[in-house]
């Protein structure tokens, strides 16, 4: 079992003007209030109840569902709640919900970093429409799987590794991009285990897979893979956020995707050889037991554990075929830290915050503009530069730099 903290949410500092919980019970007003409810109907929402509803008259549908069996049994779930899928304001009460527990596990994994200045936060729970959106007026299926990939997060830094796989696949299971935190996991496990101790942790994952997926692979299996988990699905040029500015021709050309795959393989293979690697030994030692390496792994701490798992999953934002506007909840909830894990001059906090204003901006022009997706990869590019060059300097537990800190600092230069 996983203890509870006394203290879920960040401690509020001496010194410190505002904290997470403070900005938590501020935005519960914001969620339940009027405003979010304007907004009667959803787009995504009123395709759901139709397809679970075809998929219960006829089982031989199961194979030929788009989405993975996780998808399918939760929003069946949701479709009978909500009286056959009729009564959207109860969904959108339920997706509420759903966005607060996940302020509270983002919190959590925050509160364990001590990175992130407490004023910040009030930009991860006020400041964005585009992410209310997603969470309540479209009741999209990617906050679900969001919300389970933060539970196993939390219990990743627990050290329950066996249980966070279990939830990591289940996440999975719900929404393909939980993948872009793959290849960073399977780093951590190896370092912290070696080869053959990760190997069962990996087959709690396939396992799980395989079990949720029965129904559907007795069916069809190659039907169901094929749909559900489709990596070469062509996505439409009219919703791309991030690369309006390239010819259609250019964006739907197979020789693209291929490139954008080889410099995402490229830069994950970088940062792991050169960022989430503490150790002096070669990548190849990962597969030896920790007690037959030359040198003994460091424990891993929180801070390397959020640093590698949120990277893994931004450089995979960063060279996606395309983002459409429901994939911003992919990495939202991980820019704070991105942009704060590392030490800092007063100054770059300013940079810092432009950032995440030009991101919010990009994100919330609708339709996306070549402006706009120029904005997004330049915004992008900074991030990794900077996570590049500050990677040395992550594991310090540097005490973030409050609003009052950050006045005081100022008188005393006057």
């Amino acid at each position: 079992m996983v203890p509870v903290r006394r203290n879920f949410l960040p401690v509020r500092r001496a010194g410190t003007s505002i904290g997470p919980k403070t900005v938590f019970c501020s935005d519960q007003g914001g969620v339940f209030g009027p405003a979010p409810w304007v907004l009667q109907c959803t787009k995504p929402w009123e395709k759901v109840p139709i397809q679970i509803l075809h998929l219960n008259q006829k089982p031989s549908l199961l194979s030929y569902t788009r989405y993975p069996a996780g998808f399918v049994y939760i929003f069946t779930a949701f479709y009978y709640i909500t009286d056959h899928g009729t009564n959207i304001r109860l969904g959108q009460y339920l997706f509420a919900v759903l966005y607060l527990v996940t302020l509270l596990l983002v919190f959590r994994i925050y509160s364990q970093t001590q990175k992130v200045p407490p004023y910040v936060f009030f930009f991860m729970c006020c400041a964005s429409y585009r992410i209310h959106s997603i969470f309540i007026l479209r009741l999209f299926n990617d906050p679900v799987a969001m919300v389970i990939l933060f539970f196993s997060i939390n219990l990743f830094l627990e050290g329950h590794w066996s249980m966070g796989c279990f939830f990591y696949s289940l996440a999975i299971s719900v929404k393909m991009n939980i993948l872009l935190f793959a290849p960073g996991l399977l780093f951590l496990m190896l370092s912290q285990f070696g080869l053959l101790r990760t190997i069962p942790k990996l087959s709690i994952c396939a396992l799980l897979q395989l079990l949720l997926g029965l129904p559907f692979l007795i069916e069809n299996p190659a039907g169901y893979l094929m749909r559900a988990f489709d990596l070469g699905r062509q996505f439409l040029f009219k919703w791309t956020v991030n690369w309006r500015f390239l010819p259609e021709e250019v964006f739907l050309h197979r020789g693209f995707h291929l490139s954008l795959l080889a410099a995402h393989l490229a830069v994950l293979l970088l940062f792991c050889l050169y960022c989430w690697n503490r150790s002096q030994e070669n990548i190849i030692s990962l597969l030896k037991d920790p007690k037959q390496r030359k040198r003994p792994p460091k424990r891993l701490t929180a801070n390397h554990i959020i640093f590698v798992l949120f990277t893994s999953n931004f450089i995979g934002v960063c060279f996606s075929r395309s983002l459409h506007y429901q994939f911003y909840v992919w990495y939202f909830h991980t820019l704070p830290y991105l942009l704060w894990s590392a030490p800092m001059k007063k100054t770059r906090h300013l940079l810092n915050m432009l950032i995440l204003g030009l991101l919010e901006l990009s994100w919330n022009t609708y339709p996306s503009t070549p402006y706009s997706s120029a904005v997004l990869h330049v915004c992008h590019a900074v991030i990794l530069l900077q996570l590049w060059y500050s990677s040395s300097t992550i594991e310090e537990n540097h005490r973030p730099q409050t609003t009052q800190g950050l006045l005081s600092g100022r008188k005393k230069k006057e």
